[in-house]
């Protein structure tokens, strides 16, 4: 059973720094690709943050370059998203996701349909 879970989320205020984990089982996810995604209530989910160990990538949306980080620890099969200076504007779920194939094209980490293993979310508040 494969089972992506992700931790961290919480209240913060604007300005404020949350860091995100996601924890895999049932596969060693070291090859594959992982994203994050969010989505607020009467928004559609977007991209965030994706990264390929095997390219040695991180790709980023826009709205969140020099804020956010993420990044892997393959020995713990473990992906992070570090979010500094956070906005009110980034309430959202937060979704962990991971790849079943190895993927070196950029367009397989920009959007949701290739990732096919999920996370429940994780909230992330943010208060003025």
């Amino acid at each position: 059973q494969v089972q992506l879970v992700e931790s961290g989320g919480g209240l913060v205020q604007a300005g404020g720094s949350v860091r995100l984990s996601c924890a895999a089982s049932g596969r060693t996810f070291s090859n594959y690709g992982m994203g994050w995604f969010r989505q607020a209530p009467g928004n559609e989910r977007e991209f965030v943050a994706a990264i390929s160990r095997i390219a040695g990538s991180t790709y980023y949306a826009d709205s969140v370059k020099g804020r956010f980080t993420i990044s892997g620890d393959n020995a713990k099969n473990t992906v992070f998203l570090q979010m500094n200076n956070l906005r009110p504007e980034d309430t959202a779920v937060y979704y962990c996701a991971a790849h079943d194939k190895t993927y070196l094209s950029t367009s397989y980490y920009l959007t949701s349909r290739k990732y096919a293993y999920w996370g429940q979310g994780t909230q992330v508040t943010v208060s003025s």
